[in-house]
């Protein structure tokens, strides 16, 4: 017992029960606990670009082989590709085996769609075209204040080819690789938080519906 309460998963685990009990017991005070996970979740969104920039930078750059790096990119790609058409059909036999959301006697009319409309809309403009440009940040810094994800990626790529490139590298991806460690160290101080921002977030989501 002492050794499974060292362990993260158990305290992960044993709030998201916690968290659903209140919610289920008092909703609203379920969902006045929603900011914990919202803070959570800040935390973690916080350090994905610094962290994407910095590993995908130091992992072209570190190559130095450009050939090299083409001939990885192209099995990464057909790995992604593979990976994600495997997913796809497990997701859609799933969904036919188990089909979340029958037997739910909701009315669509009575739905507030306001949350989602944001993203239908701005979807339904975008085009080829745009969604390509729209990977080009305004700015460097630019894209590591929005948090797109694609535009840091763009970056990163960019940087780590300027880096092959250069022959006093070493000591820009020493500074890589101390940085990426300092900041894989904040997210295992972050994790610590995982029990509470999973407590919150059930709360919520039991209080709320």
């Amino acid at each position: 017992m002492r050794n499974l309460t060292r362990r993260l998963y158990f305290w992960v685990l044993l709030a998201i029960l916690v968290g659903g009990t209140i919610g289920a017991i008092s909703p609203s005070t379920g969902v006045a606990l929603k900011p914990l996970g919202d803070g959570f979740i800040g935390l973690v969104k916080m350090l994905i670009a610094p962290i994407i920039f910095c590993t995908v930078a130091a992992g072209i750059a570190g190559m130095g082989d450009l050939k090299k790096l083409g001939r990885v990119g192209a099995k990464a790609l057909l790995y992604f590709e593979v990976v994600t058409t495997a997913a796809l059909i497990i997701g859609l036999v799933v969904v036919s085996w188990v089909q979340p959301g029958a037997g739910v006697n909701a009315d669509p009319a009575t739905l507030d769609t306001k949350a989602a409309a944001q993203y239908t809309s701005s979807g339904a403009a975008l085009t080829t075209t745009d969604f390509l440009l729209n990977i080009i940040p305004d700015t460097i810094a630019g894209a590591f204040a929005r948090g797109e994800i694609l535009q840091v990626l763009l970056v990163a790529v960019l940087f780590g080819l300027g880096l092959a490139a250069f022959d006093g590298r070493q000591t820009v991806l020493s500074g890589l690789h101390a940085i990426n460690q300092v900041l894989f160290r904040m997210v295992g101080i972050i994790m610590k938080a995982a029990p509470l921002g999973a407590f919150g977030a059930m709360a919520f989501t039991i209080g709320k519906y």
